[in-house]
């Protein structure tokens, strides 16, 4: 059996609550996490999104980032 190492994003509204939807999906490296929220932070932004945690099997690994206004 194969385990494969998980990375994903825990998104946050502007009182620090994780949102329900959008959903960040799960990744299997650091770099594809990092690639999606790039090409993707406008629309979070839109839907409320102000910060995103990168999560690694459940431990934030990287520091907090903020998502500018659109």
């Amino acid at each position: 059996m194969v385990v494969r190492p998980q990375w994903e994003w825990v998104l946050e509204d502007a009182e620090g609550r994780a949102v329900e939807r959008p959903v960040s999906p799960v990744f299997t490296t650091q770099y594809d996490a990092e690639v999606w929220v790039g090409e993707h932070w406008r629309r979070l932004a839109e839907q409320g999104v102000v910060v995103a945690r990168l999560v690694h099997e459940g431990r934030q690994v990287t520091p907090t980032v903020a998502l500018p206004s659109v």
